[in-house]
């Protein structure tokens, strides 16, 4: 069983997949959960969205902060330690940060403006910044920051539904890894 958990958590296939499923639920009750309420329809979409955002990169970073711990135990981890452990919490932190401003997002006395663009951009920047590879994550981010932005219901509703379609073609691919059982490099002809 401790191996199998262990393999679980050392598979990076697994990680998107699952980070997206736990967003997507939790963007679903939080949308349920809110739709009696007197909050204005765009907050709740943003707050959704956010949620989304920060739900998926903050249970990739937990899960790598996870792998990094398990291959350290296991005596497996090739590479620099700090840099691995570094990047998982640049990633975790604002992102569960993000997460948990779902709240402010919500609550219609609060201004929460300049710390909803900030945490979207930091986070969105980090992503890029480790790699251009990791664009199709963070473009969330920035769809956050233009719905936050926008002032025209048309290009709100776009903005929406471009968020949803990428989400969906990123959700469609990290089905693919998972089903093809290769590791990230081997599925990118890097091995």
């Amino acid at each position: 069983m401790f191996d199998q958990l262990i393999g679980f958590t050392l598979d990076e296939g697994k990680w998107l997949t699952l980070s997206m499923v736990l967003a997507l639920l939790g963007a679903t009750v939080l949308l349920l959960r809110q739709r009696h309420e007197a909050v204005p329809i765009r907050r709740r979409i943003l707050a959704a969205m956010t949620l989304f955002f920060g739900v998926t990169i903050g249970t990739m970073a937990s899960g790598h902060l996870l792998a990094v711990t398990a291959k350290l135990v296991q005596g497996t981890l090739e590479g620099p330690v700090p840099v691995f452990y570094a990047v998982g919490v640049a990633l975790a932190v604002p992102s569960w940060w993000l997460a948990c401003h779902t709240r402010r997002v919500l609550d219609p006395d609060v201004d929460h403006g300049r710390a909803t663009l900030a945490l979207n951009t930091g986070l969105s920047l980090t992503l890029l910044a480790l790699g251009l590879h990791n664009l199709p994550l963070a473009a969330q981010g920035f769809l956050n920051i233009a719905y936050h932005a926008h002032s025209n219901r048309v290009v709100g509703w776009s903005l929406v539904g471009v968020a949803v379609v990428a989400n969906a073609m990123l959700f469609v691919a990290s089905v693919v890894f998972l089903a093809s059982g290769q590791s990230f490099e081997q599925f990118r002809g890097i091995q």
